[in-house]
């Protein structure tokens, strides 16, 4: 067994593989970009070397350097995760080079599943059901329109290479033939600098299975299937292992295949084959065909871990240093069912855009794993994948295990940054999905109501209040004295784009009734725990002006600051002015700037509080007129915006 290994990847694997690492004795060494200095793996790492910039053009995908950190701090060993360099070739022949071992398959191995069109192929000699397709070298759009007309429509063209849904087309009529070739070539070359496309017929109820397979270089086996069909846009969503309807007799089949194209090419490590799966009639024997295989660990491997209780990566670890598979065929069984949900920071409501952003807090809940790579307190970086962790449960059923997610989801507490908690959460109580019927095409037909926002209702309001006045504190500030009557006090909320008034009348320190709206709710501590209505108020975190009620999967309330609102409210929409004696405390507006309304120009401390002022209109700074530091009198002009029309000087 290797004294110490590399691992060449960032985020969530290489804090995975780390584990497994530190649990075997294995000394681990981390690299790290610019962006991640203080990441979470660099801190599990026993040693962690820099290796370039923020970009993973400059750092993650930079293999020489990676090799060189390697040599330098006497790892015996490369770990590649998955992405970055984990399918490169050229990276595997240069690490056996440098006298290394890389924790994967041979380069000729990779190589040989790199290319759609060979992989299918080379399957195909080995006896591995493939698509019905043209999977040839003529790229002249006449002979691939007429091996489209022989396969019959509707056919899919895909790029020969890469993956992800780029370069991909459903061509449903001959007609539109011509322009979808065209599209899916230029959107090939650019991603992958290779313009060679393949043709498949398209299976109309669509099922993504794949199969599990691990091998020493001579002998394969399998640890069953993973169903990965919830999908968006050719991306996992919620993967599960075994898959829903699954026949012994269909396993048995796709098991042998996947160990046939394992070991046709002497496969070492674990990878996935990939099936596409007709559902339409039932999962049966006849019904599946190669798609690719995936020649690392996949991200879902979880769920496989699950039901096997096999430590995949110890495996991996295992056979890379030189020992023979840990077991044999009849050894491996499935107990139980898992699912893995992947939890992004991106924006669902506005197309499910990448989302950046500080942690304020990030807690998982018993009774789930949570492979992340994050913590609280650290930066989702717009450098890198937006993963914040994936949530895997087990449970003696499918339903049982089901039930587990849903829970475990409602359960997570993300603040600091949007997510798609609410959309799996969705997912996860979709009654087709819950029943089994599954297809890849399943969200696009319900995205509508899979997307919905949560709304807020009156007592996520009240509690949100509560927390911006400061008020939920274990030892809550003052909250004045009255003798007949409740001091009353008031706060302004914006929720999905909705501004909420907030008034608290408060009779001690553990008694509030709030009223939003026309509904006034309770608020009274007892034991130590807030209570609202009699209910045990959801956990809250606050921000800066930021609130969020983990309820719901998670409500976010933005604490409007008045003075703010009336700087922009001025009769002047070109001046900023200073609306109370203050400290200026930071000055984020330059001549000559294109602004935005609502954007931040300068921060303003006063009464021990800081307060934005925000810019009244879109338009170009014209002129700062104080300086950052400067104490100024009520009213002083501030920032002044061109009218409209014109440029800063």
């Amino acid at each position: 067994m290797f004294d110490t290994i590399l691992i060449a990847n960032r985020g969530e694997i290489a804090c995975r593989v780390m584990e497994t690492a530190r649990a075997m004795g294995v000394r681990t060494v981390a690299v790290y970009s610019d962006a991640d200095r203080g990441a979470k793996h660099v801190q599990m790492a026993d040693v962690a070397v820099h290796i370039g910039g923020s970009a993973p053009a400059e750092s993650y995908l930079r293999g020489e350097a990676i090799i060189a950190a390697a040599r330098q701090t006497g790892a015996q060993a490369i770990h590649p995760g998955y992405g970055f360099l984990s399918e490169n070739p050229e990276f595997v022949a240069a690490v056996e080079a440098a006298d290394l071992t890389f924790i994967g398959p041979s380069a000729e191995a990779i190589r040989a599943m790199g290319l759609k069109d060979a992989a299918k192929a080379l399957m195909e000699d080995a006896g591995v059901p493939v698509v019905p397709g043209y999977h040839g070298e003529n790229q002249d759009p006449e002979h691939l329109s007429g091996a489209a007309e022989a396969i019959g429509y509707p056919v899919l063209i895909k790029a020969v290479a890469g993956g992800g849904g780029k370069g991909m087309r459903l061509v449903e009529r001959p007609e539109e033939f011509a322009d979808a070739l065209a599209s899916a070539q230029g959107e090939a070359a650019t991603a992958f600098g290779n313009s060679d496309v393949l043709i498949e017929k398209f299976v109309q109820q669509p099922r993504h299975i794949e199969v599990q397979v691990f091998g020493d270089g001579q002998n394969a086996v399998h640890l069953f299937e993973r169903d990965c069909s919830l999908q968006r846009r050719h991306q996992k969503v919620i993967e599960e292992a075994p898959a829903p309807g699954m026949t012994e007799e269909m396993r048995a089949a796709m098991g042998e295949a996947a160990v046939r194209a394992a070991e046709a090419i002497g496969y070492k490590g674990a990878g996935t084959v990939e099936f596409i799966v007709d559902g339409s009639r039932g999962l049966r024997a006849d019904g599946f065909w190669f798609m690719e295989m995936n020649t690392r660990l996949q991200v879902e491997h979880p769920v496989t871990e699950a039901i096997t209780g096999v430590d995949l990566v110890e495996w991996q670890l295992r056979v890379a240093s030189g020992e023979g598979l840990p077991k044999r065929q009849e050894e491996l069984q499935i107990t139980g069912h898992a699912f893995e949900a992947r939890l992004y920071a991106e924006d669902v409501p506005k197309g499910f855009l990448p989302a950046t952003g500080r942690l304020a807090h990030l807690a998982f809940p018993d009774g789930a794993r949570a492979d992340s790579g994050v913590r609280t307190g650290d930066e989702i970086s717009p450098f890198y994948d937006p993963m914040i962790a994936k949530l895997i449960t087990h449970g003696p059923s499918r339903a049982a295990a089901l039930r587990k997610l849903s829970r475990a989801l409602e359960r997570c507490e993300v603040a600091g940054t949007v997510t798609n908690l609410a959309f799996l959460g969705a997912l996860a109580g979709h009654a087709g999905f819950a029943n089994g019927d599954v297809d890849t095409g399943l969200i696009a037909r319900d995205l509508d109501a899979l997307v919905v926002a949560p709304q807020a209702g009156a007592p996520e309001v009240a509690l949100a209040g509560l927390a911006a006045l400061g008020l939920l504190e274990a030892a809550a500030p003052a909250t004045g004295f009255a003798l007949w009557a409740p001091l009353r006090r008031a706060v302004q909320l914006r929720h999905e784009g909705e501004d909420l008034s907030v008034y608290v009348h408060s009779r001690g320190a553990e008694v509030h009734d709030v009223e939003v709206g026309d509904t006034v709710i309770a608020a009274r501590r007892v034991g130590g725990r807030w209570m609202l209505e009699g209910q045990v108020a959801p956990e809250v975190e606050v921000n800066g002006n930021l609130v969020t009620v983990f309820a719901q999967y998670g409500l976010a309330f933005e604490v409007i600051d008045p003075l703010a609102r009336d700087a922009m409210a001025g009769g002047d929409m070109d001046l900023i002015e200073a609306p109370m004696p203050g400290l200026l405390k930071a000055v984020l507006a330059k001549p000559g700037q294109e602004v935005s309304e609502g954007d931040k120009l300068a921060v303003l401390e006063a009464m021990k509080m800081e307060h934005s002022l925000l810019a009244a209109r879109d338009g170009t700074v014209e002129a700062v007129l104080v300086e950052e530091g400067a104490q100024v009198e009520a009213g002083a002009a501030l920032i002044k915006l061109a009218e409209d029309g014109e440029a800063a000087a």
